[in-house]
């Protein structure tokens, strides 16, 4: 059920016509309390959508009562209708569910620069707040999709409360979230406070740590709602935990289903000076499109690993770095170690470890193979 396995939530999903070829397209989220707790985080673009701008403003009071998400159009950079755009969806959804437009969140997801069908999306919320459900999670994990090959959801289980949440994306996966819409929710009763500190550790370490193609898009949301069904308040460790678990989950969701993707490839840096530097390497070293070539092509090349390496402004020395590529240290003191041909690249999961040999921090950063598949996906299809 993912988005309603918490107590107090229902949601839909149906198919409004904003999409050409009839497939689900419009997600309603409700919190029916008694708490209407809520946090989120966005895209770092400067060039963000009209849906992004109005949700920032909403949720920064810390309530919120509703979510409204469209796949089949992003209604970003559509100037002043695409900002009235949003504001109609908002009064429309609270409307029927008889709310403060203030309480209601937009997101949308599609082609940017073209503005939605509103007399669809208008129509569509109508039809999905008929529908809602306690049992409506799949539905509205499966109207957020685009490029996506599956839906995309996660539980924990708690004692006594669950959280919950749904995401979709398959490209433009980046720092500062991805061309993604995550909604996660509790049953916990815990504060807007407690949800946003929550959020925002979540979200540095998990979807902020997927970098599949080195693009941002411009509607990244990721929203945290909290019910308080379940009357229980766990200590905020707990809490932090269960979070941190449904939102790695979801990220490593993504990164399997990435456009085109044949490895998913988990690059550990270790020994480095910081957490930034082992941040930055893992960074330089998913970005790298001569790497992921190899990757595709089964090749350990590990010089582009290291070539990588050498871009940053990380600590090392350079004829002490370290390299293993599906646990072959392949790479030692900086020059050729073991035997590369004993690496088995056959497999879809790809380890490359990186270590800087210049301290004890570590970071992990997620990112997928470049393939010809991904090259004609978008070439063939506007994204």
């Amino acid at each position: 059920m993912s988005i309603t396995a918490p107590q107090g939530f229902t949601a839909a999903g149906i198919a409004a016509g904003i999409k050409q070829n009839g497939s689900p397209d419009l997600t309603l989220v409700v919190n029916n309390g008694p708490r209407k707790a809520a946090a989120g985080v966005f895209t770092s673009n400067r060039v963000t959508a009209a849906p992004v701008e109005w949700t920032k403003r909403v949720v920064a009071d810390g309530e919120l009562t509703a979510v409204v998400l469209n796949s089949g159009g992003a209604n970003a950079c559509t100037g002043p209708d695409g900002r009235a755009d949003t504001a109609a969806t908002a009064h429309r959804a609270s409307q029927v569910l008889d709310v403060r437009p203030d309480d209601v969140a937009v997101c949308s997801t599609g082609l940017i620069g073209i503005r939605l069908p509103m007399d669809r999306v208008l129509s569509g919320i109508d039809q999905a707040c008929a529908a809602l459900s306690p049992d409506g999670g799949q539905a509205a994990a499966i109207a957020i999709k685009t490029t996506d090959s599956v839906h995309k959801t996660a539980v924990a289980h708690q004692d006594g409360w669950t959280v919950g949440g749904m995401a979709k994306g398959a490209g433009m996966l980046a720092p500062g979230l991805a061309t993604m819409l995550v909604v996660l929710t509790t049953d916990a009763d815990v504060s807007a406070a407690v949800l946003d500190e929550t959020l925002h550790d979540a979200v540095s370490v998990t979807f902020d740590r997927v970098d599949s193609d080195g693009c941002m898009s411009t509607n990244d949301t990721v929203l945290l709602l909290a019910s308080g069904a379940s009357t229980v308040t766990p200590t905020r460790e707990v809490f932090a935990d269960a979070v941190h678990t449904v939102c790695a989950d979801l990220a490593r969701q993504l990164i399997a289903d990435a456009e085109g993707s044949t490895k998913e490839i988990r690059i550990d840096v270790v020994g480095a000076a910081s957490e930034h530097d082992a941040v930055d390497v893992g960074r330089a070293i998913a970005r790298n499109n001569l790497f992921k070539c190899a990757i595709y092509g089964e090749d350990p090349n590990w010089g582009r690993v290291l070539s990588a390496i050498g871009t940053t402004d990380a600590q090392f020395d350079p004829h002490l770095l370290n390299i293993a590529i599906n646990g072959v240290w392949v790479c030692k003191d900086g020059a050729a170690g073991e035997d590369r041909g004993n690496v088995d690249l056959t497999g879809r999961d790809v380890v490359v470890t990186a270590d800087l040999a210049a301290g004890r921090q570590r970071a992990t950063i997620w990112t997928n193979d470049l393939s010809v598949t991904y090259v004609h996906e978008n070439s063939a299809y506007s994204s």
